[in-house]
């Protein structure tokens, strides 16, 4: 009997719609499926532990054979909402920004807008586990995620970074792929494939599983998470991609 491929996600809102077409698809009974932050799925990758991640794809480049295998993930072209800097205060008066300790992708994102976008020195503090307590005053922060989503009436200033990549570089972003580090066979690959396309056709069933009070989710998922990795968005990854480099 062939091992299961071991398939890690995070249990995000973002990534629900790709999980339900993979769970309710006959392709889950070939898979293991684990969930975790995005920050860690790169190390378990590393280590082997795992076959396919949804990768933040800043840690792309540290990966040895890292490649992407499916033509769906969690992208954007412009406004993402889930993925900002939130303060109290303009941008111009930020002196420092705590960095959310569950996305590398987004951390450097943020660091990348603050020094070429916005001409911004800031200090960096990692963020401890209840940081955004201490977003006040000059203090800003970068969330992400459901919590994002949560914060968005609660802040006075709310800097998309996805929205702002798009003012700085005219291109799209994509946040996560489905990245393995060794060769998986063709046929699985198509089956993954198709396995996540079908779960879009279920954005309906996906809201009603998932309540959530804080933000549209069908909004979310048809107007501001882009699901479909087209060339727009691997324009935008080779050039954050290069950026970071």
């Amino acid at each position: 009997m062939n091992p299961k491929i071991k398939v890690a996600a995070v249990s995000y809102l973002n990534t629900k719609p790709l999980l339900y077409g993979i769970e309710h698809n006959s392709i889950i009974n070939d898979l293991e499926i684990v969930v975790d932050y995005p920050s860690k799925l790169a190390i378990h990758l590393q280590e082997g532990r795992i076959d396919i991640a949804l990768l933040p794809v800043a840690a792309i480049p540290g990966i040895p054979g890292a490649h992407i295998v499916s033509d769906y993930g969690i992208a954007a072209d412009g406004n993402v909402v889930s993925v900002a800097i939130f303060s109290q205060v303009p941008m111009e008066e930020i002196e420092t920004v705590y960095l959310d300790y569950q996305s590398r992708t987004s951390v450097k994102l943020a660091q990348l807008l603050l020094e070429h976008h916005w001409k911004k020195q800031v200090t960096y503090k990692q963020a401890s586990e209840h940081y955004i307590d201490y977003i006040n005053g000059a203090n800003a922060g970068v969330i992400i995620g459901d919590r994002a989503l949560k914060q968005l009436h609660n802040f006075e200033y709310v800097y998309d970074l996805s929205a702002a990549w798009k003012d700085y570089t005219g291109l799209d972003f994509i946040f996560a792929a489905w990245v393995a580090n060794k060769e998986l066979p063709a046929d699985f690959k198509a089956r993954f494939n198709a396995a996540n396309a079908e779960g879009l056709k279920h954005l309906g069933t996906v809201i009603a599983e998932n309540p959530f009070p804080y933000y549209d989710l069908h909004t979310y998922y048809t107007e501001n998470i882009r699901f479909r990795l087209d060339d727009d968005k691997k324009k935008g990854l080779a050039k954050f991609l290069e950026m970071i480099g």
